[in-house]
């Protein structure tokens, strides 16, 4: 897998001999239990007939809806594609604040606070590493609702330098990332697209490079290495008059979205596997970690564009 968010056995695949059955489960079937009385009326039932109340009880009861996350404690679809939302809204309320704030900054000193965008970013980091280290013996809601306060400051910041540099890109960056997620899961839900295992090699081992180069080219940039007219450093290196920042750009938009199919793989294992409904909010969590990736990437590759316009 390459989400760290799933590094949990809730959404690993298990031998189906060693999966416990669950209520909501796909491997089991939940009913409500029998009212009292319910036993006793089926065997009289088969002697001389039940009681027509407790015939009508036993109709209702298994004609009635069936159960959902809250009623089994187990993990859905449903129940995690709410808890993204959930997360989302926290995300966008605090994004608002580091917009503020950094535009704010702008239009007082005449340069953008970088405050909002280092808190955010560090605050995040640290709580995405809690979080995958811990999940493993418990899963802590608050501090994924903290995670997604810290990466809303981060994005809010961010965005906003960018639009003060390159106006109107962050509305472009915002729709196309929209666009990347929709088409994924509409074709992840046709089933047209599902992760592999030999894919999933090739985009972790690319991952781990693009890691890699990242790491190299910040150090660079902060030593004073690159020159300063390259503003993404390594980035704005041109191949045949093609920035190397669209190159490298266009195939992390790719893994993002690879990983994205992977992310609603595994949330579906987790479902198959009966998890509990806490573990929702892992789905959910590994979800925003990609969709923030995928986003910061489209914002660089736009910008770099109307850079080189």
């Amino acid at each position: 897998m390459s989400n760290f968010a799933f590094n949990n056995p809730a959404f690993q695949q298990q031998d189906p001999r060693n999966v416990a059955t669950y209520p909501g489960s796909s491997q089991g079937t939940y009913a409500p239990p029998p009212a009292p009385g319910a036993a006793a009326g089926t065997a009289s039932f088969q002697h001389a007939g039940m009681d027509a109340a407790a015939n009508a009880q036993l109709e209702g009861m298994y004609s009635a809806p069936p159960a959902g996350a809250i009623e089994t404690d187990r993990m859905t679809v449903e129940d995690t594609i709410w808890k993204t939302a959930g997360l989302f809204g926290i995300l966008l309320v605090t994004a608002v604040l580091g917009w503020v704030w950094t535009a704010s900054s702008f239009m007082n000193t005449g340069r953008a606070e970088m405050t909002p965008w280092i808190v955010g970013a560090l605050g995040g980091f640290v709580l995405a590493m809690i979080i995958t280290f811990t999940s493993r013996k418990k899963v802590r809601p608050a501090l994924i609702w903290t995670y997604a306060a810290f990466e809303g400051l981060f994005v809010g910041a961010i965005s906003a330098f960018f639009e003060i540099v390159w106006p109107g890109v962050v509305i472009q960056a915002t729709l196309a990332t929209i666009a990347v997620v929709g088409v994924t899961l509409a074709l992840f839900a046709s089933g047209k697209v599902r992760a592999s295992a030999k894919m999933t090699k090739i985009v972790m081992i690319a991952m781990f490079g693009y890691m890699a180069f990242s790491v190299l080219n910040l150090i660079l940039m902060w030593t004073g290495v690159l020159p300063g007219d390259q503003a993404f450093g390594l980035y704005s290196a041109e191949i045949a008059g093609i920035p190397l920042g669209l190159i490298i750009g266009v195939l992390v938009v790719f893994m993002a979205a690879y990983s994205l199919v992977m992310d609603f793989d595994q949330i579906q294992q987790g479902v198959r596997n009966g998890a509990p409904r806490k573990y929702g909010w892992l789905g959910a969590f590994g979800i925003m970690v990609t969709v923030v990736w995928l986003y910061v990437e489209i914002l660089r590759i736009l910008a770099i564009l109307r850079g080189n316009d």
